[in-house]
This record gives structure tokens, sequence and C-alpha cells, in this order.
């Protein structure tokens, strides 16, 4: 795997002292959305389907380091939205590095190249960029030609600059493990220094709903895409061994939604990253507050299929820690491709989905419009004192 060794210490450290002081729910990496505006409309995703009203709002300088500090997680992955639109990202990214936390900016790299001499490199910044496969496969997953290879330009741009530079690639179904390894390859030879990769999640905002897959065929898929790499050592990963081992089927893993907490323009977004089902004002309402219970594989229908990173690393990572010889078999031997499965937690079981998206924004438009309004008054009010010492 390809985690620097400053990462590893860092973060081990830093699980370790929550296990020893007996904490039971703590966060991992903050997932920030300083923005939902995009310049892309990629087909499996489920995040920019709003209103004018909420794509141009954006999360202040002074909200989102606020929210680092709440937080206090060591990493924070900054998506979106496209964040390079955010005019104050750069002093948002040099805030969270003079705080000593990992910053992962991801982006899919088309305004990198006019953007990039706003940013320094960091031990502890990373360029995190969006590619999910090789030139068609890119390209048809993001609906535009020649998105791919203004990726790999930027790629080569950072990493002469001196950057870290990672991707992060998502397949869906109907993806060819040959194609996925030969990707792979490629970007390995790119220098790339180190890769992030999930299976799609069914979000139920995207424009296409046909090809997510199921637990079967992504542990199916990525069996066959680590069997043509030496059991995935033959690339360099920026994820834990036993999260790849858990793609694979190899491992029965629960999620952990508070392990990658979100905070968007909303607020703080329960339940986590990829479910919306409302939002509080602060962290602490939402790690107390939250009915945890309620989610995760066989409680609750949206969960059922979702094998994604930001839901179930975090579990590895604790695993690593109480089971670290698990960790250092997968690291020597490689993600094991032959043999059972697994067993899978059941679904069949799972409470019926909650379709709250069209509610949840209807209610932040009229927050909106309350707080303009309230703005408005003050103004007015604040005009008319003058007036009236004149």
């Amino acid at each position: 795997m390809s985690i620097p060794l400053r990462y590893v210490v860092k973060i081990g450290g830093y699980v370790l002292k929550q296990h020893l002081t007996g904490r039971k729910r703590y966060p991992l990496v903050l997932m920030m959305e300083p923005l939902f505006r995009c310049n892309l409309a990629c087909v499996g995703c489920g995040k920019i389907d709003y209103p004018d009203a909420i794509l141009n709002k954006r999360l202040s300088v002074e909200d989102a380091l606020g929210a680092v500090d709440e937080c206090g997680a060591p990493v924070v992955s900054i998506a979106g939205g496209e964040p390079l639109l955010h005019k104050e990202m750069p002093e948002i990214v040099e805030g969270i590095v003079a705080r000593k936390k990992f910053v992962i900016l991801c982006t899919n790299a088309l305004l990198l190249e006019k953007k990039i001499g706003l940013y320094k490199p960091s031990p502890y910044f990373t360029w995190s960029i969006h590619l999910d496969g090789d030139r068609d496969m890119h390209d048809h997953a993001v609906s535009q030609e020649g998105v791919y290879d203004r990726a790999v330009e930027a790629i080569r741009l950072a990493k002469s600059k001196g950057f870290r530079v990672t991707i992060n690639c998502t397949f869906f179904d109907g993806a060819q493990a040959d194609r996925i390894a030969a990707f792979f390859d490629t970007v390995t030879e790119l220098g790339v220094d180190g890769v992030t990769v999930s299976p799609g999640y069914a979000y139920e905002r995207a424009p296409d709903q046909q090809h997510f897959l199921n637990r079967q065929r992504t542990k199916t898929l990525f069996r066959d895409v680590f069997r043509k790499g030496r059991g995935g050592r033959k690339w360099a990963f920026n994820q834990s061994g036993l999260f790849l081992d858990f793609l694979a089927g190899n491992q029965t893993y629960q999620c952990t939604p508070w392990g990658n907490p979100t905070r968007n323009v909303f607020g703080w977004q329960k339940p986590c990253y990829l479910l919306n089902e409302g939002t509080v004002s602060t962290f602490k309402e939402l790690m107390e507050g939250t009915d945890w219970d309620a989610y995760g594989v066989g409680k609750y229908a949206k969960c059922s299929d979702c094998m994604v990173h930001c839901g179930f690393e975090a579990t590895a990572v604790a695993d690593s820690v109480h089971r670290p010889w698990k960790a250092a078999k997968v690291a020597l031997a490689g993600v094991r491709t032959e043999g059972a499965f697994a067993p899978d937690i059941p679904i069949d079981k799972a409470r019926p989905a909650e379709f709250v998206f069209a509610a949840n924004v209807q209610k932040t438009l009229t927050q909106m419009r309350e707080d303009e309004a309230q703005e408005r008054d003050a103004k007015d009010a604040n005009a008319a004192k003058a007036t009236a010492a004149e």
C-alpha cells in the first residue's frame, strides 16, 4: 500500500488514543463539501441536483475552519461540487495545513492548471484527481470528451511542481476487470502516489440509476481486478489493506458512518456522506443526536449495497488497530482472490428507504428566504436609525 509513514504514525496514534480512552465513536476523516456547484455532470453523481439558490451557496473560510476545529479529525477531505470553483479555497487549505491536519483536495482537474499556483506543496496536502478508468471509461462517466486527457496532464503538472498526487476512481456495474487493471498500470506509470478506489453508491438523485453494483458483483469485480495485480500489491493504494480485502469479500464489516462526518452548506449532514436525511447545526448534535443504530447494512434499505470507502474505511482502520496481524497478512500476501467469501450481513429485515430529499431541499430554501428577510429587515432598521440620527 502507499500511505506515507507520516500518515500511518499520526492517524494510527490518533486511533489508538481513542481506543485507550474508551471513546466509542470518533471521527477519522472530515468530509467537507464547501459547495455543490460543479463544472461537470457525471452520470453517477447524486451530489449536484439542487436549485441554483443552493448551488450558489458557499462555506466561508471561517465556517470551514471552524468545522475542522469542531470535529477534530486528523484528515480533511474536501469534495463537492468542484472545490476549485470556490474562490477562497486556497485560504481554506492553508488554514487546514497550518493546523497540521492532512488535507485531501478532490478535483476533476479542469481548473487545476489555472489554479495550481495558488497552492503550495506540503507533507499535509494532497491533490486527489478524479479518474474513473481509462479514456473511454472516464469520459463516459463525466459525460464529456477530453476530460481524461486534461486530468492526465494535470497529474503530470502537479507532480512536476512537487505535489503529492493521488487519484480517486469509482467503478460501476459493467466495468471490466482487465480494463481496470490496465488503467491501474497506466496511472502507476504516470507516477501517482496512490489510488483511492470504490464501488459507486446508488444515489437516489444520480442521472444513471441502472449501473450501480450490488454487493455480490462488487466482490466479484474486485477479486477479478486484484487477481491481475498480485492481490493488489502491484499497485499503490491510498487505502488500508483490510478495506481492499473487504471489497474482495474477505471481511464482514458493518459501516462506521460517524467515522467520516460531513459538513456542507446545509450544516452537519445526518447520517453520513452518502445519505442526506437531515442536518444539524453542530458536530456535537450530529454525534449525540443521530440514531446511529437506524443505519447500516441490514438496518436500512439505502445501505444494503453500500461498500464505499467513506463508510467502511474507518471500520477497516479500527480493525487494523485491534488486530494488526490481519493487516500485516494482507500487506505481505495481498488480497485473497480465491476461496469462499466471508459471510455477509443479512439485509432482508432492513427498514424501507425513506425519500426525504425534496422535503429537505424545501426546508433549506425556506430557511434561506427567512434569513434573507431578517437580514434585509436589519439593514432597513439600521438605515432608519442612521437617518433619524441625522
